[in-house]
């Protein structure tokens, strides 16, 4: 589905202010693969849209998300946010404390959900799991997967109509050609298969 044609009016404004409110990059120039940079991916429990219950707290919990991450010094690489789960590529010194930092931010957001839809002592959140990057090919495939992500599980049709992820600043720095070319190159494949798939 084109989840932007499903919106209503005041939706798709909230929306477009998340977009246009992020006066800076969210995430650095992916130019080369480095040590020390690892894809993270939380999921709700049981694939439930915890995070998409609407727009707004998609873009709020983005935007908590991506704090947390600027706090703790952390490179972000690329990111995104979906209804039911997010996908993150960063770089950082200290992974355990970044994961419990995290943690941190599931906590606060399960008991606000909770006691927002009077559901407490309901579990939001399932794991985080994360994974090193182990070549150039293997870092480039995850900006591929990432961005793509919104387009493989059908809320849009092209990467940038996605407002919670950094697809657009990515698309925006290396340019249409270049992308187009990453792709090619590094070709997602049959990443996430078994684990990024809600009917699993």
């Amino acid at each position: 589905m084109y989840l932007w044609r499903t919106l209503t009016t005041e939706q798709q404004k909230e929306v477009l202010e998340f977009r246009s409110n992020q006066h800076r990059p969210w995430h650095s120039p992916p130019l080369l693969f480095q040590e020390g940079r690892f894809h993270l991916s939380a999921a709700c429990y049981e694939h439930q849209a915890h995070i998409g219950v609407n727009p707004s707290r998609m873009g709020n919990f983005s935007q908590r998300l991506l704090e947390t991450l600027d706090v703790n010094q952390t490179t972000i690489c690329a990111w995104c946010v979906l209804p039911n789960h997010y996908h993150l590529l960063l770089e950082t010194s200290d992974l355990k404390r970044l994961k419990q930092e995290i943690g941190k931010l599931h906590g606060r957001t399960s008991r606000e959900w909770n006691l927002e839809e009077k559901t407490v002592g309901r579990t939001v959140w399932h794991r985080c799991a994360d994974r090193g990057m182990r070549s150039e090919r293997h870092y480039w495939a995850t900006i591929n997967y990432i961005h793509n992500n919104p387009v493989h599980h059908r809320y849009v049709s092209h990467w940038a109509d996605w407002p919670f992820s950094s697809a657009r600043d990515f698309l925006a720095q290396v340019g249409r050609e270049k992308a187009v070319s990453i792709w090619s190159d590094y070709p997602v494949l049959d990443y996430g298969k078994g684990w990024d798939d809600p009917e699993l």
